[in-house]
């Protein structure tokens, strides 16, 4: 039982996907908050790229698609952004009620403040000033359907005892509580399962790291191209501990249907010129200046003859 939280509220150029990446469970956009635009997002070798501005405040803004909760464990630069601990899907995470959209805006310090999203240059960034330098330049977000409650089961029943009540057929009387199966024997139409790995309740929400070891995230990386090993004009982009704002939210519990998420999202992300070197995106063509065909308009109605 984990404690959560509940929100107060193809080789070559990549293809230009808009501004949201979607999943089947959520749909995950990165916001640039000085602007309030969503930042246009490339697919490049089965991978999303977005391009960030070194200074700029950013926001993970992630809408749960359907129709019953959904917890979203995050990460950046393979940090959970809740308990600042090397990530791994087991962790703490943001619970989102049916239809919720919820901008994550920075590095969670407290029930009421974040530390906000910076892009900034990859040795200023969280992980790599805490010694985790590694996964820097991506983000994460591993999507967990909730565990609905099983119906309780009640036995047909038959005859009737001395005060009225009916007694139970005699092949239930085996268990020892009804609704309950025996050991190792499962309940008509409902799987066996081991037992979830986190829980939940109410709305929008955190979990915090329990005592228990996590194994870390290891994302894979783009597929290498010759662009990619060059080498690139600027500092990799990371993300910063920025100034504290307020982001309140509330404790609650999620109990997850699987150990494993239902859904992961990744969107990788580096300066537009270290995009450009690496071919994710195209660099625009200059337009050539454009020729006048009557600069002076004069007044000359021939053609007069050249010099000398």
């Amino acid at each position: 039982m984990n404690r959560l939280f509940l929100f107060a509220m193809l080789s070559g150029p990549a293809m230009t996907c808009g501004a949201h990446v979607m999943g089947g469970i959520a749909e995950v956009s990165i916001i640039d908050r000085d602007s309030g635009a969503a930042l246009s997002s490339y697919y490049y070798r089965g991978e999303y790229w977005v391009a960030g501005r070194a200074g700029a405040r950013y926001a993970i803004e992630i809408h749960n698609r359907l129709g019953e909760r959904v917890l979203a464990v995050t990460s950046v630069d393979g940090v959970n952004v809740i308990s600042g601990a090397t990530a791994g899907w087991d962790q703490t995470g943001y619970v989102f009620s049916p239809g919720d959209r919820y901008q994550i805006t920075g590095w969670r310090k407290s029930d009421a403040e974040v530390a906000a999203f910076t892009f900034t240059d990859s040795p200023n960034s969280y992980a790599e000033r805490t010694g985790r330098p590694a996964n820097v330049g991506v983000i994460g977000v591993a999507l967990f359907r909730e565990r609905q409650p099983q119906p309780v089961y009640t036995p047909p029943m038959i005859g009737r005892l001395s005060g009225g009540s009916e007694a139970p057929r005699a092949s239930e009387l085996d268990s020892a509580t009804a609704g309950v199966p025996m050991p190792g024997v499962p309940m008509p139409g409902v799987p066996m399962a081991k037992a979830p790995a986190a829980s939940a309740s109410n709305s929008a929400a955190e979990t915090r790291t329990t005592a228990q070891a996590r194994e870390s995230i290891a994302l894979p990386a783009p597929n290498p191209s010759p662009l990619q090993r060059a080498p690139e004009p600027a500092p990799k982009l990371g993300t910063g501990h920025g100034e504290r704002e307020y982001a309140y939210v509330n404790h609650t519990d999620f109990s997850r249907m699987q150990a494993q998420p239902n859904e992961v999202i990744r969107i990788h992300y580096d300066s537009l010129e270290n995009l450009f070197a690496m071919g994710i995106v195209k660099r625009p063509r200059p337009v050539p200046p454009t020729a006048n065909p009557f600069p002076a308009s004069p007044d000359q109605q021939y053609v007069p003859d050249p010099r000398g």
